[in-house]
């Protein structure tokens, strides 16, 4: 899979990753160890809920978001290193979702301390099968320049 540096990032850039399926029971596996409510974890219970259904923890939809954009929906050179952002979950992840992120370059800037990096603001929308939005992420990550092949290390 091809790696992007800074240098090679344009606003308006668009990357899309890999899809991924969620079960029911990796719904309920991830809740009962990190979000244990009645709505991530027991399928009757969850009926009477705010959510009307089992539904997904947003740090779950957030985690499988963050595998599809390690995966290649954000191919930076040196990784997706975050440095900040906001997060929403329009709508539920429910069993069976079928989840793609499509990521847009929104801002780059080169920093005037570190030439060998820049910080990169990038929307990172999550989607059901169906098209609907479970999650927004508007995150601002580190993106490094090509290596000068001519310099010598530090």
């Amino acid at each position: 899979m091809k790696r992007y540096y800074l240098e090679d990032l344009t606003v308006g850039q668009v990357f899309t990753s890999p899809s991924r399926e969620i079960s029911a029971e990796a719904i309920k596996a991830f809740a009962r160890e990190f979000d244990p409510q009645p709505f991530h974890t027991d399928e009757t219970a969850a009926e009477t809920t705010f959510f009307r259904g089992l539904a997904a923890s947003g740090w779950h939809t957030a985690a499988l978001t963050m595998r599809l954009l390690v995966d290649g929906g954000l191919p930076l050179a040196g990784g997706a290193i975050g440095a900040g952002g906001e997060i929403r979950w329009p709508q539920a992840t429910r069993p069976d979702d079928v989840l793609t992120v499509t990521s847009t370059v929104e801002d780059i800037r080169p920093s005037a301390s570190r030439p060998d990096r820049g910080m990169v603001r990038v929307r990172s929308e999550t989607r059901n099968q169906k098209g609907e939005t479970v999650q927004v992420l508007v995150s601002t990550v580190i993106a490094f320049r090509r290596p000068d092949p001519g310099r010598g290390p530090d």
